[in-house]
């Protein structure tokens, strides 16, 4: 008597299957949205960092706000990773005024992580060293492959690498021909960086 159940699908159909599946699945694993979006301060969130330290001399970079706020709608956290002082050598307290006016401008970040060291010292959180991705990580309860790094130059987006963050490049008057052509991802505006890393560009 002929079976009357449900038809039973051959291996090699099976396997066939999840042949034509898997690369459906692994970009679908890509395109997820990151935990969190880290920033950089100087060339990707602020376009001028004042030399003297005058927090009323910050400018953002065209669309900061509206960018950042799109993050956080989607529930991204957001999060800044730099080094203190960068070149200029500020006094820690000046460098905080100086943050709390980028705070102000943009929206209060999740989490900053600074490195305080300089350019001589041999230390691990300096990019393109990994350490502020690593902190930056841990501190939002989340693993640095679950990040994406917004950056202008090399030393960003090789920090993201080294500790297995996604990256995109958002090009500033510091980007080289070379950090373009090594980059990932490239934006053309902090929004197109946030929608990269979101998943939602064109």
């Amino acid at each position: 008597m002929p079976s009357t159940g449900p038809p039973i699908a051959k291996p090699i159909a099976i396997r066939r299957a999840a042949v034509a599946f898997l690369p459906r699945l692994a970009r679908r694993v890509r395109r997820r949205r990151p935990d969190a979006i880290l920033f950089d301060r100087e060339g990707a969130l602020v376009s001028t960092l004042p030399a003297s330290g005058d927090p009323g001399e910050v400018r953002l970079r065209t669309g900061a706000a509206a960018a950042v706020a799109r993050a956080r709608a989607a529930g991204v956290a957001v999060a800044v990773v730099t080094s203190k002082g960068d070149e200029r050598g500020l006094p820690t307290e000046v460098d905080e005024r100086v943050n709390a006016r980028v705070d102000e401008l943009v929206g209060q970040a999740d989490l900053w992580v600074e490195c305080p060291h300089g350019t001589g010292e041999d230390c691990l959180c300096r990019k393109p060293a990994p350490g502020l991705i690593y902190l930056a990580a841990a501190a939002l309860g989340t693993r640095p492959e679950r990040c994406l790094v917004v950056g202008d130059v090399a030393a960003d987006i090789e920090a993201a690498e080294a500790a297995g963050a996604r990256a995109v490049l958002l090009p500033s008057s510091r980007t080289t021909p070379e950090d373009l052509e090594a980059a990932p991802a490239v934006a053309s505006s902090l929004d197109e960086a946030v929608a990269i890393a979101l998943g939602e560009a064109a």
